[in-house]
């Protein structure tokens, strides 16, 4: 007789919150697989990825978006 397959409680949806000008912010960790096939992992409990890719950090934002004013 087949058994029942086990079950597993439903997974929690992974939270992306889309900022005006700025990042995708994802709730972490995070795993992000970029163009070449390399992996980039952040265990932080927020993530924010760069969508401008003016990131020195990509693709992790580091707010090089930001427009820079001379004060």
């Amino acid at each position: 007789m087949p058994t029942a397959p086990e079950e597993h409680p439903p997974a929690e949806p992974c939270r992306v919150t889309l900022t005006g000008e700025g990042p995708l912010l994802l709730d972490g960790p995070v795993e992000v697989t970029l163009d070449d096939g390399t992996v980039a992992r952040s265990d932080r409990f927020t993530v924010a990825l760069c969508t401008c890719r003016r990131s020195r950090a990509y693709p992790w934002c580091d707010t090089s978006h930001r427009r820079r004013t001379k004060r």
